[in-house]
């Protein structure tokens, strides 16, 4: 963490330097995101419901996943860049430096604009949240945050195992994307306007669901469309921790097993 945090503060300070490129950055970031909100919204002009949900409830739907993943992408977007590195040669130099890999990797370059994904994610939800008529007692007033950190962390899960998958296939950028942006685009939208093979998929293989449709569902008071149990709703957090222990596994198996482009 530490390392993480000096590299972070350079990168920091590097980009405040250019104060009015920054905000302009960060203001196209949120922008560019909250367009695909908009085309949601566009949508709901001509339809009362999507999948039984109402605007508000996707609404919901699409902040929390929006938020989460906005955190995660800050912290450890830069990941997948280690294919770029390996290809170019660079992981050798991280390598000959005193601090770890992963820490390097994931600072280097810090993007501080992507705070506005965060933001555009964060205002959504509270949007929402002005909108719902939610029932909220102590358990759905705690199970919020811990979806939103539980999600940001699955979905840093994820960054760890796509890039170590770099390692083995160089050019496989795109395949993490697909689970990473492509997982935040599918939860933005309704379990219910997808088959239940997929929604088994992003439950029991890739735990997707778990950084918010089955949380979110408890506090929409919605049905599970797997008709799993109750207590799945409050699993997101032993899930969380089980995809970063494996995500760990597998970042340790990857550098391990790197070459030199040299060699």
């Amino acid at each position: 963490m530490r390392a993480y945090g000096l590299v972070v503060r350079m990168w920091v300070r590097s980009t405040m330097a250019y104060r009015v490129s920054f905000v302009m950055m960060t203001v196209g970031n949120f922008a560019a995101t909250a367009l695909d909100f908009v085309a949601i919204a566009f949508m709901f002009s001509h339809i009362h419901a999507l999948g039984g949900f109402t605007l508000p409830e996707v609404a919901f739907l699409y902040g929390t996943t929006s938020t989460s993943f906005g955190l995660a992408d800050l912290v450890l977007g830069n990941l997948d860049r280690v294919g770029r590195r390996v290809r170019d040669g660079t992981m050798d130099t991280l390598l000959t430096r005193p601090a770890p890999v992963l820490a390097q990797v994931a600072a280097d370059q810090f993007a501080l604009r992507r705070l506005g994904r965060v933001t555009q994610g964060a205002l959504l939800l509270g949007w929402s949240l002005s909108r719902l008529d939610v029932v909220w007692t102590p358990v759905t007033v705690l199970l919020l945050p811990v979806m939103l950190v539980t999600g940001a962390v699955i979905f840093g899960a994820l960054f760890v195992v796509g890039a170590a998958f770099q390692f083995r296939a160089v050019d496989a950028a795109e395949v993490q994307n697909a689970f990473t942006y492509g997982g935040t685009t599918l939860l933005q939208y309704p379990p219910s306007v997808f088959a239940k093979d997929l929604v088994r998929g992003v439950t029991f293989v890739v735990p997707l669901a778990f950084v918010n449709w089955l949380p979110a569902l408890r506090v929409l008071g919605r049905d599970d469309p797997l008709g799993l149990p109750g207590w799945v709703d409050f699993a997101s957090p032993l899930v969380a921790l089980v995809c970063w222990v494996l995500a760990g596994l597998a970042w340790r198996v990857g550098l391990r097993g790197y070459r030199s482009t040299g060699s």
